[in-house]
């Protein structure tokens, strides 16, 4: 057993030291490293994220909040919450520490074989649960939304749609092996461009294949739009195949069921599903609860919402977690626990830092952005209205959402996926318990499901903190809440000059397109100053770490350049 196997069985794994972290030692290089990457990171998942909203655009244009489009969403919702379960959740958990532990230790041919192995096992594992997902269609519908039984044509549509775009996720499993690896190379750029392509294919191919090419073929357009998801997601694969080709990774199958590193990977991965396995049962159950409310509009609503909620989620939690998983490996493998607390508590202050306005402008600005970018065509005020409503809850729980994807691959890191399990399963009951209590009793209807959502963020993010400030040691929780508290306040600042901002242009030049965009152009860029001016004031060290982190090697560029 290695040592760091032997400390990760102990009930505390490194001995307890929770003295306050000094700014000289909260600064160091592998912090500012992890910066530098999310930054590398955040701005591929911009990317992404902006082509997932050109996406979303162009679906709310051609088909609204309604029959057709909550039968496609709920089709790629069953692959989406499968590819969650396997792909981006358990086994990017699994399998980046794992991986990222055999490279640095035994060295790039043993980690390659563990490559090979690993992707072998998908094609051949996620292909047969692609087949039964197909086959079983019917039923998996039945169980997220036995409401679409009730409306005419809804549920074989549904049926449609998901074995149409069940194939996606052996694509999407392989994508999301083939980011692993590049990150664990230190390559971030790349993988967190993918889902750029993903939205590019699936629009340019949904769009021929639906309108282009579709009436000479017999192809209606919702259903072109399925095929292209499974291009779009063909291509988020082959995107990243050349980057793995030059760092020396080149698929060959191979099979070897005993293999150390697999093994380990897999008993990582039973945990790990059964805890994301909660997070796709809290879905289903509110999709459920949404396909009963009265109306052709909840279910399209709360993924509308949700999908523009991916944007700062993506662009801050998933960008800084990319980065920070492969560094507290290397970390928690070579036993420098004094290195990972650091890393993660530096990690998880960006986090706040970058959520928690994110959250408060997502609430003022909320019908503004989803008005301006949805509206139009079959989406009409109502539909940006209950949107709206929607994600003003769905906001709420941004910082959680973002800091359980820090707090999640911190415990895989450490080869405990049981913590997370255990706290995930709990989750269950508490969105149960919180949706069906909002649905009843709060009139909110659609938007008490959002809430319930981001109150199962909360508890989980809360949770996972807790557990591991006490098995490491601490977390330097003094220093995080201090920052927690001045980034709180600065926050609300800027949300109240926002709101004035907003209230003002829209006097002036009303909601129509036209008002929204000014709003937006200029409520935007007077919401970052004043964050920006009241960090500076309340001296958070979190924004001297990003300022230092992202833009030193511009400044080393330009001193290196100058005459």
């Amino acid at each position: 057993m290695s040592k760091l196997q032997a400390q990760a069985s102990l009930p505390v794994w490194i001995v307890k030291d929770s003295s306050p972290l000094s700014t000289d030692a909260r600064n160091q290089v592998p912090s500012e490293s992890v910066v530098r990457s999310a930054g590398i990171v955040s701005v591929a998942v911009a990317m992404s994220r902006l082509t997932g909203l050109v996406r979303e655009m162009v679906m709310a244009r051609l088909f609204g909040a309604g029959f057709v489009y909550d039968a496609f969403l709920l089709g790629f919702r069953i692959p989406n919450l499968t590819r969650d379960l396997f792909a981006e959740g358990a086994l990017s958990s699994a399998f980046v520490p794992i991986f990222t532990q055999t490279l640095s230790q035994k060295g790039r041919k043993e980690a390659a074989v563990l490559s090979n192995l690993v992707a072998t096992a998908l094609i051949i594992i996620v292909g047969l649960f692609c087949v039964l997902g197909v086959i079983f269609s019917p039923a998996l519908v039945s169980l997220l939304a036995e409401g679409f039984h009730q409306v005419p044509g809804k549920f074989g549509l549904a049926v449609k749609m998901t074995r149409i775009m069940f194939p996606f996720l052996l694509l999407v499993a392989l994508g999301a092996q083939a980011m692993g690896v590049l990150n664990a190379c230190n390559r971030f750029a790349v993988p967190a461009m993918a889902s750029t392509f993903f939205n590019i294919g699936s629009i340019v191919f949904g769009l021929a294949l639906g309108y282009w090419f579709g009436p000479l073929l017999g192809i209606e357009p919702i259903t072109g739009m399925a095929i292209g998801v499974v291009f779009g997601g063909a291509l988020q694969l082959f995107w990243q195949l050349p980057s793995l080709r030059a760092e020396g990774f080149i698929f060959r199958p191979t099979f070897d069921w005993s293999h150390p590193g697999l093994r380990t990977i897999i008993r990582l991965m039973g945990p790990a599903i059964l805890g994301n396995a909660a997070v796709q049962i809290n879905v289903m159950v509110n999709t459920n609860f949404a396909s009963r409310i009265p109306g052709n509009g909840p279910v399209s609503w709360l993924g509308y919402a949700f999908r523009f909620m991916q944007l700062p989620l993506g662009l801050f939690g998933v960008a800084i977690a990319s980065a920070t998983l492969p560094s507290i490996s290397r970390s928690a493998g070579a036993g420098n626990f004094e290195e990972f607390r650091r890393t993660l508590s530096r990690s998880l202050g960006m986090v706040f830092l970058l959520t928690l306005p994110s959250s408060i402008g997502l609430m003022v600005l909320g019908n503004t952005m989803i008005g301006a970018i949805y509206q139009g065509g079959k989406f009409n005020a109502h539909d940006t209205e209950q949107t709206a409503l929607a994600l003003s809850c769905y906001a709420v729980g941004l910082a959680g959402y973002s800091a359980l994807k820090v707090l999640n691959p911190a415990f895989y890191a450490l080869h405990d996926a049981r913590t997370p399990m255990i706290v995930s399963l709990v989750s269950i009951a508490v969105n149960y318990i919180t949706a069906s209590m909002l649905l009843q009793n709060s009139g909110l209807g659609h938007a008490g499901l959002a809430l319930s959502t981001s109150a199962v963020a909360i508890f989980g993010s809360v949770a996972l903190f807790a557990i591991l400030r006490s098995r490491i040691g601490g977390i330097y929780g003094r220093n995080l809440a201090a920052s927690i508290w001045k980034i709180t306040l600065a926050s609300a600042v800027m949300g109240a000059v926002v709101l004035l901002s907003s209230r003002l242009i829209q006097a002036w030049l009303g909601i129509a397109r036209l008002g929204r965009l000014v709003d937006l152009a200029i409520s935007i860029p007077v919401g970052l100053l004043v964050f920006y001016g009241a960090c500076r004031m309340l001296h958070v060290t979190e924004l001297d770490l990003a300022t230092r982190a992202l833009a030193g090697p511009i400044l080393r560029r330009l001193q290196r350049n100058a005459p």
